[in-house]
């Protein structure tokens, strides 16, 4: 039964995927703040508010999402006729939260936002979570009447955007917004500097430079009280503007946000499709989750590696492909099944993954030696582990610090997102 609910699903974005924007939608944003609560094993949804928001930086030819990516989904549907009108998938900081030891101790409650372009007549949105075995079950719906006065529509602070890299109209590019934190008022020009020193390490790396028409790059100048981020383990408390902390999960790099609101609020000052958290910190740290946000440090000397890197997670649902035991995660990936990562797999149905770019003389699974070494194959090690999780080739700016070294499975994923945003 489940499986048919999701070929169903899959169906009905085949048929509806030419939705024309114009006949569904207005040009800017409306934003849906909800509560994700649970556990380690259940999760629940409750409304928080919804904002109205100026710019809609999304495609308005691709309302339909293609991908089978994040651990989440999105179903909009105008009411009046079922039609489905627009989708995306993305994953969160909570359910990353739900794979470590203390979702099995206890339950807690995160802030998370879904955008879509603003309706012009009642939709109903479906809210879709994946079970273990990574099928979507239908957890909650919601009717949105978009003349509802409770639309928040005030802007309670002003800040200025400038333009790092802008190259075309929204509709037609990846919008991506930089967010300054731990930046204070005196620091706005050194943030400005950053912006575009990191703008440029992106557009250093293959697939990214060869498509940097197809970018706009943003900053909004938002100063923080403090200079710098909080590091808990040492005692160290700043006053930031999006509140962000190393040792998230208790690991020490692990450099993120739980404040989701503020993150969405300073977003919203620009069009914007990716949000990336900028951290005016040396220590070595960052993260990102797949359309949520992304982060990195500002002056670390691995900070052009940091960001990069994490932008692949952010933006094209990339995978971890290096092995490591300083994780907060247990078991965040099932051999039984496909991983979601377009990078990595359990070859439990590696036909849907990246086969077809694999040389016929390359063995599955593919042996680390030398006479391997720049083939795409399936190498053992990946997704934190050291067994039962394959990665594309030896080496890969998702595995080591290289910078300009994504393999051609995670260039494929990156410029087919690009395209779904650019078309």
């Amino acid at each position: 039964m489940v499986r048919a609910f999701v070929l169903t699903i899959l169906i009905t974005t085949s048929v509806f995927s030419q939705v024309k924007f114009e006949d569904f939608f207005y040009d800017k944003t409306l934003r849906v703040d909800y509560f994700h609560t649970g556990d380690s094993t259940n999760d629940y949804y409750s409304i928080d508010e919804l904002i109205e928001e100026p710019y809609w930086g999304g495609s308005k030819v691709n309302l339909i999402d293609k991908f089978n990516y994040g651990n989440y989904k999105v179903l909009v549907y105008d009411d009046s006729t079922s039609q489905l009108i627009y989708s995306r998938t993305y994953s969160t900081l909570f359910n990353e939260w739900q794979t470590t030891k203390e979702a099995k101790l206890t339950t807690k409650t995160f802030s998370e936002t879904f955008v879509l372009p603003y309706p012009k007549r009642t939709v109903r949105l479906e809210f879709y979570s994946r079970d273990k075995l990574n099928q979507q079950i239908k957890k909650f719906d919601y009717k949105i009447n978009p003349e509802n006065y409770f639309i928040k529509t005030e802007r309670t602070k002003q800040y200025e955007r400038f333009e790092v890299s802008v190259s075309g109209e929204p509709e037609s590019k990846v919008d991506i917004v930089i967010i300054p934190e731990g930046y204070t008022i005196d620091q706005m020009t050194k943030f400005m500097e950053d912006a575009e020193k990191f703008a440029g390490y992106l557009f250093d790396c293959t697939p990214f430079k060869e498509n940097k028409d197809k970018f706009n790059i943003w900053g909004v100048l938002a100063p923080s009280e403090d200079s710098g981020t909080d590091i808990p383990a040492d005692d160290v408390w700043m006053r930031t503007i999006v509140n962000s902390a190393f040792y998230t999960f208790d690991l020490d790099r692990y450099l993120m946000t739980y404040d989701n609101k503020a993150v969405r609020t300073l977003a919203s000052y620009a069009p914007y499709d990716q949000i990336f958290i900028l951290v005016n910190s040396k220590k070595y740290g960052g993260g990102a989750i797949y359309n949520h946000y992304s982060v990195c440090v500002s002056d670390n000397r691995f900070s052009d590696y940091v960001f990069v890197h994490e932008f692949g997670h952010g933006f094209a649902s990339l995978g971890d492909e290096y092995v490591t035991t300083e994780v907060a995660y247990e078991e965040f990936y099932s051999t039984e099944i496909e991983p979601l990562d377009p990078n990595l797999t359990t070859l439990v149905d590696f036909d849907s993954k990246w086969k077809d770019l694999v040389d016929d003389d390359v063995p599955i699974p593919t042996p680390p030696d030398k006479e391997y070494e720049d083939k795409v194959g399936a190498f053992e090690g990946g997704g934190y582990v050291p067994e039962g999780v394959y990665r594309p080739m030896q080496d890969c700016t998702m595995k080591s610090i290289s910078k300009n070294n994504f393999c051609p499975v995670c260039k494929r994923a990156i410029i087919e997102m690009i395209n779904f945003y650019t078309e």
